[in-house]
C-alpha cells in the first residue's frame, strides 16, 4: 500500500475556502497532530491573505503534561507567525462524564475567546475518522437521522461560525503534511484509555474496517443522512403553516392534517411546538416519537390525553393539539 500523501496546495485552498470572508479565524489547536496541522496549514494558506489567524489551546488541567503541550503549540504558533493563547478549564471537575464535560468546556471556552478577538469563524480539525467515530456513537445511543448526520462542515453558534475543514480528510493525510514540513505534534494518552467510548472505538477500528465499516463508508452516510435531515426539515417546515397556529400565546395544531402527514414530518410538527414553549428541547427521540404516537392514537380514537415534555404541555381535545408551558412543578 502506497504512503499517504500530504496535502497539496489546492486541496489547502478547497478546505479554507471558507475562510476567504473571514475577518479573523480563531483556530482550535490542542496540539495533537491533526489541530498541528490546522495551524501549519492554516498558516501557509493566509499568507499574504488579510486574514487574521489566532490560535487557541484548551489546558482541561486533567494530565500533568496539558500545560507544557499548550507551550509547545504557543512556541510553534509564534514560529508561523500566528497569536496564540491559552484557555484554563477552572473550578472542580466533575467525578463521571468527564469526556463530555471537558468537550462542553472546550467549546465554551472556545467561543467565548472568539468573542473577545472579534473572530467571525471557529475551526477545530475534526477528520473522516472522527466524523465515523461520531456516527457509530451516535447509533449506539439510538440516534435518529439527524443524529447521524454526524458533525457538520459548518454550523453557526452564537453569531460565530464554527468551521470543520478537514472533516472530509484522512487523518494520515494531515499526519504526512507534519512529517513532510518536519513538524512534531503531541500524542495525549487519553486517546487511548479505554474507559472512555471513542477511544475504544478506535481500538476497534480494525474489526470493523474488515467488515465493510470504514471511516471513508461511514463519512458518505453521515453526507447522506445530513441531506436526508435538510430535506425532511424544510418539508416540515413548509407544512407548519398549515397544521400550526398560533392562539392565546399557545400553539394549536390542527389534528386531521396532523395525522394526514407522514409519521416524520408530523414528529418534527411536534418537536418544533414543543420547542415554542418548552425550557429545553427534546431530550431523547425515543420521549418525542412516543409522545408522537400518543398524540396520533388519542386524535383517531377521538380521546383526551394530556402529557408533558421538556418543559411543555400538550393537550389533545376535539381533535386539536395545544402546546403550551408546563406548570412548575410541584416541590
Amino acid at each position: 500500500m502506497a504512503a499517504e500523501q500530504g496535502l497539496n496546495s489546492n486541496e489547502t485552498a478547497r478546505a479554507f475556502a471558507s475562510f476567504e470572508d473571514a475577518a479573523s479565524v480563531l483556530l482550535g489547536v490542542s496540539g495533537g497532530a491533526d489541530s498541528t496541522a490546522l495551524l501549519v496549514l492554516a498558516a501557509e494558506w493566509a499568507g499574504a491573505r488579510k486574514v487574521r489567524l489566532c490560535a487557541a489551546t484548551v489546558d482541561h488541567g486533567l494530565r500533568p503534561e496539558s500545560a507544557a503541550e499548550a507551550k509547545a503549540v504557543g512556541a510553534l504558533a509564534k514560529r508561523l507567525g500566528v497569536e496564540h493563547r491559552t484557555l484554563t478549564w477552572k473550578g472542580e471537575k466533575p467525578a463521571t462524564g468527564i469526556e463530555e464535560a471537558a468537550r462542553a468546556a472546550r467549546y465554551a471556552l472556545l467561543d467565548e475567546a472568539a468573542k473577545k478577538i472579534g473572530a467571525t469563524h471557529l475551526a477545530t480539525a475534526h477528520t473522516r475518522e472522527d466524523q465515523a467515530e461520531t456516527l457509530l456513537m451516535r447509533l449506539a445511543a439510538g440516534s435518529g437521522p439527524a443524529g447521524l448526520a454526524g458533525m457538520r462542515a459548518w454550523v453557526k453558534r452564537d453569531g460565530v461560525v464554527h468551521v470543520r475543514p478537514f472533516l472530509g480528510v484522512a487523518k494520515a493525510r494531515l499526519v504526512a503534511s507534519l512529517k513532510q514540513r518536519g513538524v512534531d505534534w503531541s500524542e495525549d494518552e487519553t486517546n487511548r484509555d479505554a474507559r472512555f467510548a471513542r477511544p475504544r472505538l478506535r481500538a476497534a477500528r480494525e474489526v470493523l474496517e474488515r467488515e465493510g465499516l470504514t471511516a471513508e463508508r461511514l463519512s458518505v452516510l453521515a453526507g447522506r443522512m445530513a441531506r436526508v435531515t435538510d430535506a425532511m426539515e424544510r418539508v416540515a417546515a413548509a407544512a407548519w403553516p398549515e397544521v400550526a397556529h398560533r392562539e392565546d400565546g399557545r400553539t394549536v395544531l390542527d389534528g386531521g392534517v396532523l395525522l394526514a402527514l407522514p409519521e416524520e414530518i408530523a414528529l418534527r410538527v411536534l418537536i418544533r411546538a414543543v420547542d415554542g414553549h418548552g425550557d429545553q428541547p427534546p431530550d431523547r427521540l425515543a420521549r418525542s416519537e412516543a409522545l408522537l404516537g400518543a398524540v396520533r392514537e388519542a386524535l383517531r380514537a377521538g380521546l383526551e390525553v394530556s402529557r408533558t415534555l421538556a418543559g411543555a404541555k400538550i393537550a389533545v381535545r376535539a381533535g386539536r393539539v395545544t402546546v403550551t408551558a408546563a406548570p412548575p412543578r410541584r416541590a
